[in-house]
């Protein structure tokens, strides 16, 4: 199975990470600094990364 390292968030923003532990750390702290009260699982951020 690959390794899922990127996300593009609705909003416009493109998040990369080293891998997926990396990108779901990013996406989280990207969700809570500009989309207070969206918060995402592990597997639900890994669902819509590619």
């Amino acid at each position: 199975m690959r390794m899922k390292t990127r996300l593009s968030c609705p909003c416009g923003v493109a998040i990369t990470g080293t891998d997926e532990d990396d990108l779901v750390e990013k996406t989280q702290a990207h969700l809570t600094e500009s989309h207070p009260g969206m918060e995402y699982s592990r597997d639900e951020i890994l669902f819509i990364a590619y």
